[in-house]
């Protein structure tokens, strides 16, 4: 329950930096509590030169499979045209690539613990059964223990959809649920699989949702569940929510069933604000979410533990299909790298490409295929790059 206001103070020097200090304060806002007294500026560099920065923040990056790839090289074009100061320490885990090894598992959390921030692609889950339950995206959200997904849906000024000018935040526990990995054949054609739900774990994510929703001015925060039929196991995760939510007064607490939930979400999505729930359920709302305000391609998303953030779409989906098309959209990824500047305090190169990916899609003559148009990957790119530099860029 405690878990975002243990958050350890976390000082880095490195070379060149002069005694700067990349600090995480102790409290409940760990998820943007990255700072930094000053920030070095980056090393100027010629074009198309790949330049080690001194001062800059150093950050993992995994590609991913599908077009996770593209999108990264999206990312980094922007923050070169940017300047962005932020140094990407690049690696590739992918289980249909096979480049997924223990070794290369410990390889990237090495880095994800150094750097205590990371930007990632889709890493593709397989459905065979090869021995292992566990994906390596599980396990590596597990071992960083990630155990909260925050995914703001907000409707893109200029791009019209069935429901316009939403804003609601989908805060799912991603560490247990029904992604235990704990299935085995009790008996011939029978297989059980087991949810699990723990106390110290509900309530950790009820105080996230609550937190969250304190630090951001939002007033409600609704309980999504099942308990009706899993009386035990969702019903201790509402349960434990109802107990968090005694502890915040001033913000109004709902709950609600899952499928009517799903309904409600088509029907009046206005009503919600933040919403807080178990695993599997995260998964189907932030994608049900995700398609009210344009698809799976506009809307960002983060992880966190009490140390690491980790910023990714908010629906993950490898888009397999589009792979080397050069058609897939870029703007959730970038606005997600956007947001990972923003927790690492860098407010002005945030701001910069998040106004300019937002002005492209106002402007509404560059479109990627998902959004109706015909513009290709590098053409929103240029176009985001060539809207930089009105806001300083």
């Amino acid at each position: 329950m405690a878990a975002l206001s243990r958050v350890r103070w976390l000082t880095r020097v490195r070379p060149g930096t002069q005694g700067q200090a990349l600090v995480a304060a102790p409290n409940p806002g760990a998820w943007r509590s990255l700072c930094t007294s000053t920030v070095a500026q980056a090393s100027s560099r010629t074009q198309g030169e790949d330049v080690r920065v001194e001062g800059a923040f150093p950050v993992t990056m995994l590609p991913g499979d599908g077009v996770g790839p593209e999108l990264m090289h999206a990312v980094k074009e922007v923050f070169k045209a940017a300047s962005v100061p932020v140094e990407f320490q690049e690696h590739h885990l992918s289980e249909v690539q096979n480049m997924a090894s223990e070794e290369k598992l410990e390889q990237v959390l090495s880095s994800m613990k150094e750097n205590k921030v990371a930007i990632i692609g889709k890493i593709h889950t397989p459905m065979e059964y090869k021995g292992e339950l566990a994906s390596y995206d599980m396990r590596l959200r597990r071992k960083l223990d990630l155990f909260a997904n925050v995914v703001h849906v907000k409707s893109l000024p200029g791009y019209k959809t069935r429901h316009n000018n939403l804003d609601l935040v989908i805060i799912r526990e991603q560490t247990e649920g029904e992604y235990s990995s704990l299935e085995h054949e009790s008996a011939r054609g029978v297989i059980e699989c087991l949810k699990i739900v723990t106390r110290t774990k509900s309530q950790r994510i009820a105080k996230f949702a609550f937190d969250y929703a304190t630090k951001k001015g939002r007033g409600k925060v609704t309980a999504v569940h099942k308990a009706n039929i899993m009386k035990l196991g969702d019903g201790l995760f509402l349960q434990c929510c109802e107990e968090v939510a005694e502890l915040y007064p001033k913000i109004k607490f709902e709950k609600m069933i899952i499928d009517n939930c799903c309904m409600q979400l088509v029907q009046n999505p206005y009503q919600f604000d933040v919403l807080v729930m178990p695993n599997l359920y995260g998964n189907i709302i932030d994608n049900l979410a995700a398609g009210l305000v344009g698809g799976a391609g506009v809307v960002p998303g983060e992880s966190y533990s009490a140390e690491y953030a980790v910023f990714e779409t908010g629906a993950r989906h490898p888009f397999a299909q589009a792979v080397g098309r050069n058609i897939a959209n870029p703007t959730a990824m970038l606005l997600s790298a956007s947001n990972m500047l923003r927790h690492l305090n860098l407010e002005h190169h945030s701001n910069m490409i998040a106004e300019a990916v937002k002005k492209v899609i106002k402007v509404g003559k560059v479109r990627t295929r998902d959004m109706g148009g015909y513009s290709t990957t590098t053409d929103f790119i240029k176009s985001v790059i060539g809207h930089l530099h009105p806001y300083g860029g």
